[in-house]
């Protein structure tokens, strides 16, 4: 991230269980990651980048969550399991791994695979370059414009997600948007995948994904699949898929 002194960068580091601000200069702070309030490590957070010339100006409220209680007041104690968080930090290396090669076969415009915060999931998105229709949805504590704007070309995206209190399985999921009348009724691979008119989307278990004989084909296919699916009932250009297979090892 830009300052003006140069650039500087914040990486959670889940095998220390540290966080570590590193600049252009030299300049180097960590503190450590455990059990404790939002207050607090969000106070330790902006003092240690202030310690490094780096001030920067958020918006310290939460998004996507419910309640969004600002950052400097949230007290309730919080508990940080370094083992579970080993676990998802391995579990989303490995996906992104994959959510990487699947990347790597369009030729339109792509976004980096990247973590919302907010939603706590690991995303990736293919786009048609056509406009989208206005985007009607709501997200918590998110201003309508954001999504509009997020939502303001056609995509086909996919993720994977911890789940919630609500939906309490891992998953990975697969939708488009504008959502063509027939994308819920195409078939996807592998069997275990299947639509949720709840959620709007594909999903599959990360269970069935782990538990296969080769995971990361599996996951593959459900993102081929759910991909090929939005392309088909949104007629997209054929020509932005890409054939990689003369790249593969033999």
């Amino acid at each position: 991230m830009p300052f003006e002194c140069g650039v500087f960068q914040i990486d959670l580091d889940f095998i220390s269980h540290m966080l570590n601000i590193s600049t252009s200069t030299g300049e180097k702070r960590s503190f450590g990651l455990g059990t404790g309030s939002v207050a607090v490590f969000y106070s330790s957070l902006m003092d240690s980048i202030a310690s490094v010339n780096a001030g920067v100006e958020i918006y310290a409220v939460p998004n996507e969550v419910e309640p969004a209680i600002p950052f400097a007041e949230n007290h309730t104690p919080c508990k940080y399991d370094a083992s579970i968080m080993h676990d998802y930090w391995q579990a989303l290396v490995r996906i992104h791994n994959v959510f990487t090669e699947f990347r790597a076969g369009f030729q339109g415009k792509n976004s980096p695979v990247h973590f919302f915060w907010g939603g706590f999931d690991l995303a990736v998105t293919r786009f048609s370059g056509r406009p989208a229709p206005k985007h009607q949805g709501s997200v918590p504590n998110m201003p309508a414009i954001v999504m509009q704007e997020a939502y303001s070309q056609e995509v086909s995206s996919c993720g994977f997600w911890p789940g919630s209190d609500a939906f309490p399985h891992p998953v990975f999921y697969a939708y488009c948007y504008p959502t063509p009348e027939n994308f819920a009724k195409q078939q996807v691979s592998p069997p275990e995948a299947f639509y949720s008119g709840e959620m709007g989307e594909f999903l599959l278990t990360y269970e069935v994904v782990s538990r296969s004989a080769d995971p990361e084909r599996t996951l593959l296919q459900f993102l081929q699949s759910t991909y090929d699916a939005a392309a088909k009932t949104g007629n997209w250009d054929k020509d932005l898929q890409c054939d990689l297979s003369a790249l593969k090892n033999a």
